[in-house]
């Protein structure tokens, strides 16, 4: 046994984050942690970082016994961790990173071709193309995740932690991390891996445990489980519709036609959608999808083309606006785009209409109460207080959030880019169920995912680009897999 929890209690204010969790690591197994956001999973691998001292509790690592770590602890205990934010500059080099804090002297002198051969022989084992020379800044997301990697076997880790390592990744770079934590695994690393994409839980775990409000539910061999039955464990209920059916009928109204648009690296878009229509954008990195929507959201500026919403010509060149206009977006960074991370949620809900609620420069304290007490009711924020700052919240929680926020402002044509990314399986369901509502009561929503299933399975059409340009168009009975990516890899 590699590493032990025994008896793990954490509690902050209002929250118990672990209830008494008990979980046994097998040395050289992928181990997998799962569970809806807020379920405790981020404190638990904190804990064993030595980022957070728990209340009471042992952890016992290859059967010394310690009550609590501290970061360069558990390093020296082979400990390594991936956290969701990378840790890295990107204005060193690959190897720089790699030994950020450790560097190879000779002497006085800082050896940068020694930290770059060493760099290169990690990368040659994992069998991994990455120049150690390189700037970090210049990589992609991928190779960052690689480069994070690269530094945890640097330190000599014998457990690595991965906290959702293939959230920011194409498929293509996911499928390359796959085969990096396969060689992990072959060559004697012990792994605990979280993840809300199922497939890869299934791919490449050994076993699970599954963690929900705080507490151990069970620990099962991966082999000896299915999704149906890990769903039910984490959410402790079923859930019978990934994606929920809708009962109207699309209307005949076009709400927002975009019409030969041009500007940042959209080239000449033409689109209709109409009211009561889940519309689809899909594509590869780099296609478009997140430039058009902040062009329709006056976030970038359009360098020709025309935008009709109602009828009427709009052309916003700031994101005020747009939203004068009825336009929302919900973006794809929540943490850096739609969020003050140190402001309040109930601060968060109420940003985009304080105008609305103040007199005399005042913010009329009762109206934002019943606001966010509205939308904690409406959208299920799970929140002990209003008045907790939304860094405190799960990834889930906190995108509710800023869905109150633009709902609040009771927008005619909402954006969704990369609505559940990174967000559990019961989150998922709940985020679905409102797009439901929106286009239910008239509204229309574009939908940007990577995720082929979500865009296949909530969408009524889905418009397709590559490098800025429309190269497809599909009606729901035409949905398939091997369709998108047809039109999503030509020209």
């Amino acid at each position: 046994m590699i590493l032990q929890l025994k008896n793990i209690t954490k509690t902050y204010p209002g929250v118990v984050a672990l209830d008494n969790v008990s979980l046994d690591i097998v040395e050289g197994e992928v181990h997998a942690l799962v569970g809806e956001n807020g379920a405790g999973k981020s404190t638990l691998i904190k804990t064993c970082t030595g980022a957070i001292t728990p209340d009471s509790g042992q952890i016992v690592i290859r059967g010394e016994e310690f009550t609590s770590l501290n970061p360069k602890l558990a390093e020296q205990k082979g400990i390594g961790v991936i956290y969701q934010e990378f840790n890295l500059v990107d204005e060193l080099s690959v190897a720089e990173n790699i030994f950020l804090g450790r560097a190879i002297r000779k002497g006085i002198v800082i050896d940068r071709k020694a930290m770059e051969r060493e760099a290169a022989r990690i990368f040659e084992e994992l069998e991994i193309d990455i120049d150690p020379s390189a700037l970090v800044g210049r990589l992609t997301v991928g190779y960052q995740q690689l480069v994070e990697i690269a530094k945890a076997i640097s330190q000599k880790a014998k457990l690595l932690i991965m906290d959702e390592p293939s959230a920011p990744l194409t498929q293509t770079e996911a499928q390359a991390l796959y085969a990096v934590v396969e060689k992990l695994k072959a060559a004697g690393v012990t792994i605990v891996y979280i993840s809300h994409r199922m497939d890869e839980i299934f791919r490449l775990s050994d076993r699970i445990t599954v963690l929900r409000d705080g507490q151990k539910i069970d620990t099962i061999n991966t082999a000896d489980t299915d999704l149906d039955k890990l769903v039910t464990l984490m959410v402790g209920r079923e859930l019978t519709e990934t994606y929920p059916v809708r009962n109207h009928k699309v209307s005949d109204e076009v709400l927002l036609s975009v019409n030969d648009v041009t500007g940042a690296i959209v080239r000449g878009v033409s689109l209709d959608i109409k009211r009561g229509e889940v519309l689809g954008l899909a594509g590869l990195i780099g296609s478009g999808r997140t430039e058009l929507a902040e062009i329709l959201f006056g976030y970038k500026p359009k360098t020709s083309g025309h935008v009709m919403l109602g009828g009427r010509e709009i052309s916003p060149r700031l994101p005020k606006e747009a939203i004068a206009k009825g336009i929302a977006l919900i973006p794809e960074d929540r943490k850096k785009l739609g969020a003050l991370l140190e402001r309040s949620i109930k601060e968060n809900t109420t940003i985009s209409v304080l105008e609305r609620i103040s007199r005399f420069f005042t913010v009329d304290k009762r109206e934002e109460q019943n606001i966010a007490e509205h939308y904690r009711e409406a959208i299920r924020i799970k929140t002990p207080s209003l008045d907790q700052k939304i860094k405190n919240l799960s990834g889930g929680n906190q995108q509710k959030v800023i869905i109150a926020k633009w709902l609040a402002t009771n927008p005619d044509f909402v954006i969704f880019d990369e609505p559940t990314r990174g967000i559990d399986v019961g989150a998922k369901s709940e985020i679905y169920a409102l797009v439901n509502e929106l286009v239910e009561s008239g509204k229309a929503v574009l939908m940007i995912s990577s995720e082929m299933e979500e865009v296949m399975g909530m969408s009524d059409r889905i418009i397709v680009l590559h490098e800025g340009k429309v190269t497809g168009e599909l009606a729901r009975k035409d949905f398939s897999q091997e369709a998108i990516m047809s039109f999503a890899s030509k020209n």
